[in-house]
């Protein structure tokens, strides 16, 4: 399979489509990082404190030249995934609106990589998924998942797939198990302070 880090992969559903992020995503995005009810969703876990929660262009500006630094370094791919702007049962959208998702609005992100460590999640691939709130449905994630978990397992040569769910998370929870994921009793231990960050779900490719 092509190296993700010199072509990123687009994936596409019904729903929605995966693409690597672009500067021109960021008025989408402070939509998803300002809302105060998606938050608490966010893995900050081994991200030097950072909580994601951005409320100015500016410092929403800054996150995405980080992350496409990321994928130039080939540290971590983040994909924004992108919804259509009409709002309608998908039996009365034409078939050429629905190709037309690129076109659409942002409603998040999922980030990727291998992460390689001496804890159990080496060898992992490590996915974390932000969404604006009003797209947190068991649904919605479910679809999402479908279209990044079968091909990460090739794409990052990893064993496994794991992504931090909070307890509170009912309709996440409800997905990542519906999809497969059960919730490991192991933790992910800090690569600077060894702290122990624990919710994660695991699915592995067997």
């Amino acid at each position: 399979m092509t190296n993700p880090y010199e072509k990123c992969p687009v994936f596409e559903s019904e729903n929605y489509l995966l693409r690597l992020i672009e500067p021109a995503d960021v008025k989408d995005l402070l939509l998803v990082y300002s809302d105060e009810k998606a938050v608490p969703l966010f893995n900050g876990d081994n991200c030097n404190g950072d909580d994601f929660h951005y409320t100015t262009p500016e410092r929403m500006q800054s996150a995405v030249d980080f992350w496409l630094q990321a994928y130039t370094e080939g540290w971590f791919i983040r994909w924004v995934i992108v919804a259509p702007k009409l709002n309608f049962p998908q039996s009365q959208a034409s078939l050429r609106e629905l190709e037309k998702k690129d076109n659409g609005h942002v409603i998040g992100t999922i980030e990727l990589f291998n992460r390689q460590a001496e804890d159990y999640f080496n060898n992992c691939g490590l996915l974390r998924l932000d969404l604006r709130s009003d797209y947190e449905q068991t649904d919605c994630i479910h679809e999402i998942l479908s279209l990044i978990v079968p091909p990460a397992y090739d794409l990052f040569n990893c064993r496994m797939v794991a992504t931090k769910v909070p307890p509170f998370a009912a309709e996440r929870i409800t997905a990542v198990e519906k999809f497969g994921f059960q919730l490991s009793e192991e933790a992910i231990i800090g690569k600077d302070d060894g702290r122990e960050y624990k919710d994660y779900y695991v699915i592995s490719s067997h």
